[in-house]
């Protein structure tokens, strides 16, 4: 961190002063201090419960690591700020698409174990979903990962699909073994889509 400052509102005095200083990776590091010296404040600045002022936290080459299995990494480092760069309330000044890959960079800077993607390609273009699918298959072999998908296609490289229908699990299997019954449920859902694709490119 380098000299970070935190209030708690604009017009109350600083609560942490402008701190500098490394934890160096791998190591434990012991915060100590009496009452009302700024140690929990320090731990919700680091987890962003609390915004600082000014001064930077920075978690160094792990941010642009992430970014780069994201698929982000180019696109931060046109930007003037790079990593400091301004993200305006909810992503606004992003697109759709760069919003999803921020949140696939998020969890792998936390290294999750479990992912659950909830319609996270409903509302990007092709392009992107096959971006964020590539992702997944390079960087997230290791974790469990649930799709709920819109397009069909990204479940496609999936170990099992799970079909539901009115609350129940009507089919679930590989998607090659039940691409191989033409008659499955999840076959057909598979032609639908592709008809579906076809016909918007016509």
């Amino acid at each position: 961190m380098h000299d970070l400052q935190v209030r708690y509102a604009p017009h109350m005095p600083l609560v942490l002063r402008g701190l500098t200083c490394t934890f160096p990776g791998g190591m434990k590091t012991g915060i100590v201090g009496r009452t009302g010296s700024g140690k929990s404040t320090l731990i919700q600045t680091l987890f962003r419960i609390v915004d600082p002022a000014a001064g930077r936290i920075l978690i160094i080459e792990m941010n642009w690591e992430a970014l780069d299995k994201c698929q982000l990494g180019d696109e931060v480092r046109k930007k003037e700020g790079k990593l400091d760069s301004a993200v305006s309330e909810n992503g606004e000044n992003w697109s759709m698409g760069q919003r999803q890959l921020v949140c696939l960079g998020r969890v792998l800077l936390k290294k999750s174990k479990v992912l659950v993607l909830d319609e996270a390609t409903a509302s990007v273009d092709t392009a992107t979903d096959n971006l964020i699918q590539q992702t997944l298959r390079q960087h997230f072999s290791d974790c469990t990962v649930i799709t709920i998908a819109h397009r069909i296609t990204s479940v496609l490289h999936s170990d099992m699909v799970v079909l539901l229908s009115y609350g129940l699990i009507e089919e679930c299997d590989s998607p090659p073994r039940l691409l191989e019954n033409k008659l499955s449920s999840f076959s057909q859902l598979v032609a639908e889509y592709t008809m579906r694709s076809n016909s918007s490119f016509e």
